[in-house]
């Protein structure tokens, strides 16, 4: 495994994190999700990424996460990076949900308490809020850097001129932002022309979600089939549908023959794709089992993709 340095940060992150999304909630095979922690540890993949809403239900991830932790690994905590969020629903009524400080700091402290931790290193806004003075949602993180419950405070999903402002404030509280986590793969490059630019503008570190586009870069959907245990065969599935898979066809194929045509997997292509951009310091990905885990992880450590093969990518996403 290699690491990054995280902007001008003393922190190093692994180029492979382990996020706990929906792979981790109520249903998930608790034995599956003790051997995934334990084979990432020994890959390397020491960052840990939860929010307060993942499951399901909400909550749920950080309540498994923080069993197997006390069960298990309490004695590497200090060789693990823990994050969390607020800022999406969570608990019904009026500070369930947002940025408000009162539902910043409360949610905080209820992760805390579902993972059995006395800190989280990395405590994020999940998202900006219109409603609420971007000053409070900020504030709330300074307050929790400054008490101690995060020793860090990150932004996610924040559009460029928001992430900006709020990186000021946060730098001139003496708490400056760490990370800012957004979505970006070979399908979705809404990002480079905003988020990612803002990244290196302010010298923050960037981990970046969903860069296997639900799972359409892994080479499952070749042809456009729909496996039957796959995310797309689930009609009930709010993150992906065949009409999806179908739409993004075309696409798929080029990408799949390039990387036919070096001789690496569609996953290794998109993951070390990303990993080239000198901006990213960490791709998230959301394994369901340790060979999902293991396959992923193969991809950190490795030379940067040749020019060639970068400008055939390129040209095959303008296409």
């Amino acid at each position: 495994m290699n690491y990054r340095r995280c902007g001008r940060s003393g922190v190093l992150l692994p180029e492979i994190s382990l996020g706990l999304w929906h792979n981790f909630g109520q249903q998930a095979d608790k034995e599956e999700c003790r051997a995934m922690i334990g084979r990432a540890l020994e890959l390397g993949i020491c960052h840990f990424d939860l929010a307060n809403n993942y499951g399901p239900p909400p909550g749920a991830a950080e309540s498994c996460f923080g069993e197997l932790l006390q069960r298990h690994y309490a004695a590497h905590r200090d060789e693990m990076f823990i994050s969390t969020k607020a800022g999406h629903l969570m608990w019904e009524g009026p500070y369930g949900d947002w940025g408000s400080r009162k539902h910043m700091l409360a949610s905080l402290d209820q992760s805390l308490r579902r993972m059995k931790l006395e800190y989280v290193d990395v405590f994020y806004s999940h998202r900006p809020d219109p409603d609420t003075p971007l000053e409070e949602t900020i504030g709330a993180l300074i307050t929790a850097v400054e008490s101690g419950r995060a020793l860090y405070a990150g932004l996610s999903k924040y559009p460029a001129h928001l992430f900006t402002r709020a990186c000021t404030m946060l730098r001139e509280a003496g708490v400056p932002c760490l990370l800012h986590q957004f979505r970006y793969n070979m399908l979705d490059r809404s990002c480079e022309s905003g988020q990612l630019p803002a990244v290196k503008e302010q010298h923050t570190g960037c981990i970046v979600f969903s860069p296997l586009a639900q799972g359409m870069l892994t080479g499952k959907y070749r042809n456009s089939t729909i496996p039957p245990a796959s995310r797309a065969a689930d009609a009930s599935s709010p993150f992906l549908n065949a009409e999806q898979v179908a739409s993004q066809a075309a696409h798929l194929a080029k990408l799949q023959s390039i990387a036919d045509a070096a001789g690496i997997p569609l996953t290794h292509l998109a993951l070390r794709w990303l990993l080239n951009k000198p901006e990213i310091t960490s791709v998230l990905i959301g394994a369901r089992t340790v060979q999902q885990l293991e396959q992923c992880a193969a991809a950190a450590g490795q030379a940067p993709l040749p020019q060639e093969l970068m400008e055939q990518c390129e040209l095959c996403n303008e296409a």
